[in-house]
């Protein structure tokens, strides 16, 4: 019990430290996540739908 009480002492110690971004920051990290993501399910799903239109193509031969 006594290494278990020694870590969590050691975890909150090194959370202390830790530079947590400012509202702004968060803000700005949030928004440009959530447009990577947008961005990349477009790319993928226009990438995929040209496969499935050429797959479609060729097995019509």
């Amino acid at each position: 019990m006594g290494k278990l009480t020694g870590f969590l002492k050691n975890v909150v110690s090194e959370m202390r430290k830790v530079s947590w971004p400012k509202r702004k920051e968060l803000t700005r990290y949030t928004i440009v996540v959530i447009f990577t993501v947008i961005f990349m399910a477009v790319y993928f799903g226009l990438v995929d739908l040209g496969i499935s239109e050429v797959m479609e193509w060729y097995i019509a031969l």
